[in-house]
């Protein structure tokens, strides 16, 4: 196993980026993610969504590229136990799953669920987490909307997920709540399906340097 060093939030802090991925190849996993560490952002989300996610985990987790491995769309706990069996250090909702949450809690394993309303956000809060998806942002409002949750909900920070891209990324990125936008444009199933590495990391490559220029 090649976990990163990092605890698996402090990444995303890190990298601001998160690629989500709904691998249907297992077999190109670890190039996968030998291509996004060679970009610069060591970092996946690996989505429950397809059959061969648990094996795609298992092969970036065994395999010579140091990534941050996050599980995404997990809706049960036995998805949540199959993800961390598998390597995955923190598990990713798309909604706000009371069985899920506290199974992660239980088991003391990180987890972001997903959140779009400031009912979900308070329902969160008396789980004691911080770290939420803001899911899907772009259909939810977007930048507009989680501008007006910030108001109030400062304490938290977001992952926006859903119809981020190159166009729209430094928008999200400018808000102080947001603690790193996930989308699958940096990776598409296309070019992995395809087998263009070199395509993927020059996509990461880009928005790396997007994340970079925000900063100077």
């Amino acid at each position: 196993m090649a976990p990163s060093s990092a605890h698996p939030v402090e990444a995303c802090r890190q990298h601001r980026l998160v690629p989500v991925i709904a691998i249907k190849e297992a077999d190109a996993a670890a190039d996968l993610a030998a291509a996004l560490a060679g970009g610069g952002l060591p970092i996946v989300e690996i989505t429950m969504r397809t059959e061969a996610a648990a094996a795609a985990m298992r092969k970036i987790a065994s395999g010579g590229a140091k990534v941050t491995l996050m599980a995404g769309t997990v809706t049960t706990p036995e998805q949540a136990q199959i993800a961390v069996d598998c390597g995955a250090e923190l598990v990713i909702s798309p909604g706000l799953n009371t069985r899920v949450v506290e199974w992660c809690l239980k088991q003391d394993v990180p987890v972001v669920p997903g959140v779009c309303t400031p009912t979900e956000i308070e329902a969160a809060r008396n789980y004691g987490l911080k770290y939420l998806k803001f899911f899907p942002a772009e259909a939810y409002g977007g930048v507009k909307t989680l501008k007006a949750l910030s108001d109030v909900y400062s304490a938290f920070s977001f992952m926006p997920t859903g119809g981020i891209n190159p166009q729209n990324l430094a928008e999200y990125l400018k808000l102080p709540v947001v603690l790193a936008c996930g989308g699958s444009w940096m990776a598409p199933g296309d070019l992995i399906h395809q087998r263009k590495f070199e395509a993927i990391q020059t996509l990461v490559k880009e928005a790396v340097a997007t994340v970079a220029s925000l900063s100077r």
